[in-house]
């Protein structure tokens, strides 16, 4: 009975691994009829499965700065980005207004020295980096060369032929029975030299005239008070704001003071005022 059993069981497993049972090996002991493989290394522990790598999302990059102002854009705050890179010595001629060439060059040079992506356009991290290493322009650092808009004629231009020179807004208006037909900007004398205020005539024009006080040049000038005159300056033309006349009241655009010179007549009104 216990023979047949043995007989069962060994007939049960052959069933399952499909082995036979095998004879004795050279040793006169029989081998297992079960033969187990182990796998080398050591199993990984259960869990969820590990998605192949490219089923993986991408990690997200950090967002880019946003572009406040680049090439083709104008106005104030391009003003306030040019006259905080002349601080820094980034930008030698402006404030302009207008994001040109040279500005553009100028913001790509700062970036670089600091280790941002050179884009030559003013982002968020560009200009808060440009504001902490510069101090807030005054107003004719803003207009170092012109370009400022001009407050509102005097009333006593209002009436005839008026060249309206008005010292807050350092502009010249040439007005024509109360409308305005060009406005310029102008330069004054210093505190030491301070160009005459009030109403007063042209009273003689030198195309060439050249000062034999000063010796240097004064084209285009139109006299209105004893050695005051307006006229062209080529040094006004060249360093703005940055310097002063010795009384007379420059202009800088010499197209410009060429067509007023050739409307103005001598007997036309001149009035200085703040």
């Amino acid at each position: 009975m216990r023979r047949g059993r043995s007989i069962a069981v060994l007939v049960a497993l052959a069933a399952v691994t499909g082995c036979t049972v095998q004879p004795a090996g050279p040793d006169g002991k029989r081998r297992s009829p079960v033969h187990i493989e182990i796998p080398s290394g050591t199993p990984k522990a259960a869990g969820p499965s590990e998605p192949d790598a490219d089923d993986r999302p991408a990690t997200p990059s950090a967002p880019r700065p946003a572009v406040l102002w680049s090439r083709g854009d104008s106005g104030l705050a391009v003003r306030e980005l040019q006259a905080r890179l002349r601080q820094v010595a980034w930008l030698y001629d402006g404030p302009t207004g207008a994001y040109d060439d040279l500005t553009e060059k100028a913001v790509r040079g700062f970036q670089g020295k600091r280790g941002l992506p050179r884009t030559g356009q003013t982002d968020t991290v560009t200009w808060q980096r440009l504001r902490n290493m510069t101090r807030e322009p005054g107003k004719w650092e803003l207009y170092l060369m012109g370009g400022q808009p001009p407050a509102a004629p005097d009333p006593r231009c209002l009436t005839g032929r008026v060249l309206c020179i008005d010292k807050s807004s350092r502009t010249l208006r040439w007005m024509v029975d109360g409308r305005t037909v060009s406005t310029t900007e102008v330069r004054f004398g210093s505190r030491y030299t301070p160009t005459r205020e009030g109403a007063f005539r042209v009273y003689w024009k030198s195309r060439h005239h050249w000062s034999t006080l000063y010796d240097v040049p004064m084209p285009y000038a139109m006299f209105f008070s004893g050695g005051q005159a307006v006229h062209f300056s080529s040094d006004f033309a060249a360093r703005g704001y940055a310097g002063a006349s010795h009384g007379c009241v420059n202009v800088r655009d010499e197209a410009a003071i060429a067509a007023l010179y050739a409307q103005v007549k001598n007997g036309d009104k001149v009035v200085v005022h703040w």
